[in-house]
């Protein structure tokens, strides 16, 4: 190939994968959006299902049973040693960095992101993501676990950041009568990733184990191609409107009708100046450090909370016997899927309802009926009522979801939608202090309190209360949020300058020019969501099953 062909096959491929390629012309079926972001929610999502490798891997060089390590091998012995196995205290920071990453990442590349657009991020996010799983399968096989914290926990990581914020500001725009569903669609995917990941992971390793192999390394180059199809296939799908596209029919509401909902937009340099920035950044990380530590203990909590009286037996966890233990661990094991099924349905239902609620009310009934649920379960526990206990951290995990989803949609009120994606991507560093915060304050406190003698079904008790005082602080915050002042909004002269950098063009400008007129086939919008609704139902079901112990 000459050197003129070249230079123009790599220009074709810069081109295809430019913002102005992914701009959609008149007849575009803007339903198309969200099948294409949950594609790739609902892989990386399934760095909430991690946890399913960390007992195999806890023995992939015993193999029958885990190989320790020469007493005084740290934590950075670990990290290179290929003789014995890995503790499941050290497997868990790939989850720390998960998060860490996700937040960081998001933060630093969401300003890239607006200008790239969302089918390139898309694209990095899957290089990353499924690249990352690559380096930990080869990690895995040499029994090197820096390089699993390298491949899935640093550039995994990244992945996770691009992948997660990507479909953000283009759902906002493309829904700008329904911000909240339409945000609550894609990042309920995230959600469920783990209900698919995880019974597909168990299967595979499965299939993959032999005499000598736990089949976690098969299983990771397995799962990484699968999800770089369906990754690829979400990124490339992803269209733009054109700048200042609006539904047929729909007006947006006038100020006057809500005060909270800005009708001009704040640019990504001075979001963070703002005191409403700060207030969220608050809501949220005080949101998530209350449920993602319940989420990380529910099994062990439900257990030594109610011990035998899960199976009609009046016994501690520590008195029952080995096919006891056995009973209450499967009872368990369906709390937590019972508590993924509300996590998921509540990142849908919640952000859906602060359509019609308004965000900050939304927010205010995450609190207030947080504080209570978390305040009233240790005496449902003492009670003895597994229903009440049960039922008040399925709603309290269905508003950990829902903080998550509703999010978005509060910054565009308040900040508008030009610069919503950067903006979300740095508040997500939230999350990161709320991935640390959260189970320290529910693992450390428990620890301490059994330490000094108490019983293991009231460990939880004081930290409940405390749980419960940090969604009385968020409460606060969210009353102080107040419209953000015209001083920080952009002029109209801004605003093109920014449009222009970001690479828009104007609804009645050039964007027919980049995609056919022809209306999407209704038949393409069904394929699109049957692609992404066939192993989300699988993975609902898997999990219903799970969950269904709790009920016989």
């Amino acid at each position: 190939m000459s050197s003129i062909a070249q230079d123009r096959a790599t220009g074709s491929a810069v081109d295809f994968l430019s913002k102005e390629r992914t701009i959609a012309g008149p007849g575009f079926n803007r339903w198309l959006v969200p099948p294409a972001a949950l594609a790739i929610h609902l892989c990386i999502g399934m760095a909430y299902g991690f946890s399913v490798f960390w007992l195999p891997l806890s023995k992939a060089v015993g193999i029958s049973a885990p190989q320790a390590c020469p007493n005084g091998t740290g934590f950075l012995g670990e990290l290179v040693a290929t003789g014995c196995d890995w503790r499941v205290s050290t497997l868990g920071w790939m989850y720390t960095l998960f998060f860490v990453f996700l937040g960081s990442s998001a933060a630093v590349f969401g300003g890239w992101l607006e200008r790239a657009g969302p089918r390139k991020a898309g694209l990095v996010s899957m290089l990353c993501w499924c690249g990352g799983m690559l380096v930990s399968a080869l990690g895995i096989h040499l029994h090197q676990f820096w390089l699993m914290l390298l491949g899935s926990g640093v550039i995994g990581g990244i992945g996770l950041g691009l992948g997660y914020i990507s479909p953000v500001s283009t759902l906002i725009k493309w829904f700008p009568d329904r911000r909240g569903m339409a945000t609550g669609m894609a990042i309920m995917g995230f959600g469920g990733g783990a209900m698919i990941g995880s019974p597909l992971a168990q299967l595979l390793m499965t299939r993959f184990a032999t005499p000598t192999s736990v089949g976690v390394a098969e299983t990771f180059v397995a799962m990484a191609l699968l999800y770089a199809l369906f990754m690829t296939a979400g990124a490339l799908a992803y269209r733009v409107p054109a700048a200042g596209w609006k539904p047929a029919g729909w007006t947006p509401p006038a100020p006057a009708a809500n005060a909270m909902i800005a009708s001009r937009h704040v640019h990504l340099d001075n979001a963070h100046r703002t005191p409403q920035f700060w207030l969220v950044w608050a809501v949220l990380c005080l949101n998530v450090t209350a449920g993602i530590g319940v989420i990380g203990m529910a099994s062990p909590m439900l257990q030594e909370v109610f011990g035998g009286r899960l199976i009609g037996v009046d016994a501690v966890i520590g008195a029952l016997d080995a096919t006891q233990a056995a009973q209450i661990a499967a009872i368990a094991a369906g709390f937590t899927g019972l508590l993924s099924l509300f996590n998921i349905g509540g990142r849908f239902f919640w952000a859906s309802m602060s359509d019609r609620l308004g965000r900050k009310a939304t927010y205010a009934i995450f609190f207030v009926l947080g504080t209570a649920l978390y305040a009233s379960a240790p005496s449902a526990g003492h009670a003895g009522s597994i229903a009440l206990f049960t039922g008040a951290f399925c709603l309290i995990l269905s508003m950990y979801g829902g903080g998550f989803a509703t999010v978005p949609a509060y910054l565009a009120d308040l900040f508008g939608t030009q610069f919503v994606g950067a903006i979300h991507g740095r508040l997500l560093t939230a999350w990161s202090v709320a991935g640390i915060f959260g189970p320290v304050i529910v693992n450390y406190l428990r620890e301490f309190q059994i330490g000094h003698g108490v019983e293991k079904a009231q460990a939880y008790d004081t930290t409940m209360l405390i749980l419960a005082a940090l969604l009385v602080a968020g409460f606060i915050c969210n009353l102080l949020i107040r419209p953000v002042a015209p001083k920080w909004q952009m002029s109209d002269e801004e605003l093109g300058s920014a449009r222009k950098l970001a690479h828009e063009t104007v609804a009645a400008g050039t964007a027919s020019a980049a995609v056919p007129a022809a209306a999407s086939p209704v038949a393409l919008v069904l394929i699109a969501w049957l692609a992404v609704g066939i192993p989300l139902a699988w993975g609902v079901a898997q999990t219903v099953a799970k969950a269904a112990i709790l009920f016989q």
